[in-house]
């Protein structure tokens, strides 16, 4: 198995020079799997094509294991890569669409065999080794797009949004097979997405990317928990954080509030301490904060003010109430399936604001 080391990788188009990666630095651990997730547009798939040796470097190293791979083409790479368009011959069956890699490198016809059904039984397609791939559902292709990258017995999987061409419970299902077969073959995954749901799922770590720029790297729980900033944060998220501007104020005691022009809420002492280090009191700042920790008065002891509720969406187990906090805002809370309200009905809102984040109003990077 390897590890990958990219190390300042830019890359450049057009006579203008666009730089649509820009000093991307990252090292990968042997058997990890790595999600670049951001939207249409940020660089991920540039990213992820130049490690595969499909997009020329303009600037920097790749390294996968302790070689140096610029100049190497694809074929020696020791990587394997699926699209997300499945790319199978639709002349071929099953079987000749996952041995045609093999059959290429002149390997015996016997460890053609082997590996053919081998990858086949992992993925649980051996009934359908003669179809053709028009015999086959979206599901059951992609598995022969990775079979076919099974048997070459890479190192690095490189996976560029092989599953947006699914429905949302093919999607489900997908998601849980491709971690199970991390798991067996034990290689290092790097998938690339740009659904945060897939992200999440599925990855030891998470590379935010924008603009061609590295957000932040981290596990899924501290991207979600403790974002560097307000594009992480509503990046990552379903339904997405809350965000209102207000301003921090002293109050009587010496007790620094959040404050708006429809309400006014303490913040927690630990809170409070970090606000003064960056010299915030009297300045506007912005308050995150997810719909989980917004709620209807009782779920929480404190920080308590009123809001209009509007509409609600029911998801299942869950119920997002839109809830109108004034300029122009709609403030989403996560409650009980349950919960009723009429519209237009005022509620007590509270916010739990030992989850709450805050940014700075102008550069969005996270200061609590």
């Amino acid at each position: 198995m390897a590890s990958i080391s990219i190390q300042h990788l830019y890359k450049r188009y057009g006579k203008d020079k666009q730089i649509v990666v820009n000093d991307f630095h990252l090292e990968i651990q042997d058997r990890e799997f790595l999600v670049f997730v951001g939207p249409s547009g940020c660089g991920k798939s540039t990213t992820l094509r130049m490690i595969a040796g499909l997009e020329d470097i303009t600037e920097g190293h790749v390294y996968i294991g302790d070689q140096l791979v610029n100049q190497l083409p694809p074929k020696d790479r020791d990587i394997a890569m699926v699209f997300q368009n499945y790319a199978l011959y639709p002349n071929m069956s099953v079987y000749e669409n996952i041995a045609f890699g093999l059959r290429l490198r002149k390997q015996p016809r016997h460890e053609i065999d082997l590996a053919v059904r081998r990858a086949a039984r992992v993925l649980e397609i051996e009934p359908y080794l003669n179809r053709k791939p028009k015999e086959l559902s979206g599901g059951q292709r992609q598995r022969v797009a990775l079979g076919r990258a099974i048997v070459r017995n890479p190192s690095v999987f490189l996976m560029d949004e092989p599953l947006s061409n699914l429905d949302a419970k093919l999607r489900v299902q997908m998601r849980m097979e491709l971690i199970k077969l991390h798991k067996t073959l034990g290689a290092t995954f790097i998938y690339v997405t740009h659904d945060q749901i897939e992200a999440m799922t599925m990855a030891d770590r998470i590379v935010v990317m924008k603009d061609g720029v590295i957000q932040q790297i981290d596990t899924p729980e501290i991207v979600y928990s403790k974002p560097n900033n307000t594009f992480v944060a509503s990046f990552i998220g379903s339904p997405a954080i809350n965000f209102i501007d207000g301003k921090i104020t002293e109050e009587a005691g010496d007790r620094l509030h959040f404050t708006t022009r429809r309400f006014s809420l303490p913040v927690t002492k630990e809170i409070e301490q970090l606000l003064r280090r960056h010299r915030k009191i009297n300045r506007t700042v912005t308050l995150g904060v997810r719909p989980e920790h917004v709620g209807p008065e009782g779920l929480y002891s404190d920080y308590v003010f009123s809001a209009v509720y509007k509409v609600s969406e029911l998801m299942g187990a869950d119920r997002f109430l839109h809830l109108d906090i004034g300029q122009d805002k709609l403030l989403v809370a996560r409650v009980d399936a349950y919960y009723r309200c009429e519209e237009n009905e005022q509620l007590r809102v509270v916010l739990d604001m030992n989850k709450a984040l805050f940014f700075d109003a102008d550069s969005g990077v996270r200061l609590t």
